[in-house]
């Protein structure tokens, strides 16, 4: 991409069907990351990433320095957790974490010292190289997902991969640390892409951010353009800004034009897609060693007194991170974890960070409206809106009656939850909630 000129920044091969405009709200995008004090305690829960959890290391009482491994699996689909902080053990055992499900954890008191175990920069000169460093190193996908990510760069020798794809659309409002990261790092990103680029011989690269977002196209251009690109492998393509564009198969059609067959993922078609922050990651663990043991988190909402863009010791309570940002500036009606179209209600304050949490917010009774939900009208906005081109009615419908082969005929396993379904729906239906109850009875059906 030297010398790339502003009128060669690629634009969107196929915008997709459905998806909805939802207000931005980016309260927090001119808000450089702050670094939060350590905090008095962290609580890492055993299972932070899709796939198996991980078995604690240590035991009650260990002292323990920071980016030192606490749990891990010998399971495939697993990452090893580190210690984001240095002090002692105090428990090892069940906690609640945002969803209120119980699972194992390890609770360190923090020393305040933040001692590290020695880093070491891994040695790369392989794919294997890599996947197993990435492993060692704790990443998952950053971007909500929580997908271990050295599963993502294994390569199927059947499944050739020609694509990379970096998602920075940041599409959900409010949740602004993908931007931060293009401001603030993109030369990790760049040098990220280049080493993968040497290892995987990609033959594109495609940088894809929502045009809403002109400061971080600007900055990435501005890296890439002193960068050598001989072969013109990495180009910036802009978005249009439509809520859902930053999901995973939205966006490969979106950035190549190829459709992600139902039931199959982005490498059945070529290619690999991975979250921006996730991939600033990797430059950074390549040049320290040093685990992902902390993560960028937007703040935010209108009950939030001053809100910010953190950088958080992972496991730190959200009650820590609210009063950092001054506390409430009323009671909350709703807290999330994550956006406001698809994060989980938090449940208790002191449930702590994890890995995959990009964003905290809180909305006050202005903020949140539950319209009761009616009759349907047969509007059909429903489906225009859904971006898998499902019929949510018919899958509610067949899923109060409970009909298991008929709602895998309709397609429901591919519905990703966007919510863009119950967003546009002028009767207040629940429709996300039909979907997962429909996918439920679809793994009671298969025994699951």
């Amino acid at each position: 991409m030297s010398n790339l000129k502003p009128d060669a920044i690629l634009r969107a091969v196929s915008r997709g069907r459905g998806g909805v405009h939802v207000p931005h709200r980016k309260l927090t995008a001119e808000c450089e990351t702050v670094r939060l004090p350590v905090p008095e305690q962290v609580v890492l829960p055993m299972q932070q990433h899709i796939g198996a959890p991980c078995v604690p290391t240590v035991k009650k009482g260990d002292h323990v320095l920071v980016g030192q491994v606490i749990g891990d699996s010998d399971k495939f689909l697993s990452v090893p957790i580190h210690a984001s902080v240095s002090g002692d053990v105090t428990a090892v055992g069940d906690v609640k974490i945002a969803n209120g499900k119980m699972v194992p954890a390890v609770t360190i008191k923090s020393d305040g010292l933040m001692e590290t175990a020695e880093f070491t920069p891994p040695e790369v000169h392989s794919v294997e190289d890599l996947t197993k460093a990435i492993r060692a190193s704790g990443l998952v996908g950053l971007g909500g997902a929580g997908f271990p990510s050295f599963v993502k760069l294994t390569l199927s020798p059947d499944k050739p991969i020609d694509t990379l794809v970096v998602n920075a659309a940041e599409c959900e409002p409010y949740i602004t640390v993908d931007y931060r990261e293009c401001v603030e790092n993109s030369q990790n990103i760049m040098d990220s892409i280049y080493t993968l680029v040497d290892l995987y011989k990609f033959k594109q690269v495609i940088i894809a951010v929502e045009d809403n977002k002109p400061e971080a196209i600007r900055i990435l251009k501005e890296i890439a353009d002193k960068d050598i690109d001989h072969g013109n492998t990495v180009r910036l393509m802009t978005l249009k800004s439509r809520y859902p564009q930053g999901a995973e198969k939205m966006m490969v059609l979106s950035a190549t034009g190829r459709k992600v067959p139902e039931g199959k993922l982005p490498a059945d078609v070529g290619c690999i897609v991975m979250n921006v922050a996730s991939v600033a990651f990797v430059a950074r663990y390549l040049k320290t060693g040093k685990p992902l043991i902390s993560r960028t988190v937007t703040v935010s909402g209108d009950c939030i007194a001053d809100p910010k863009n953190l950088r958080v010791p992972i496991g730190t309570s959200f009650r820590t991170l609210i009063d950092f940002c001054g506390g409430f500036t009323e009671p909350p009606v709703k807290i999330l974890s994550g956006g406001p179209m698809m994060g989980l209600a938090v449940v208790d304050t002191d449930a702590p960070l994890l890995k995959s949490n990009n964003a905290l917010l809180a909305f006050g009774k202005n903020s949140v409206y539950a319209k009761p939900a009616s009759q349907c009208i047969r509007c059909g906005r429903c489906h225009a809106a859904c971006p898998m081109g499902l019929i949510p009615t018919k899958i509610e419908d067949l899923a109060l009656k409970r009909d298991a082969e008929a709602l895998k005929a309709a397609g429901t396993m591919v519905c990703m939850e966007c919510g863009s379904c119950a967003y546009s729906c002028p009767a207040g239906k629940p429709l996300v909630q039909y979907m997962r109850l429909a996918k439920e009875v679809i793994r009671e059906a298969n025994g699951k």
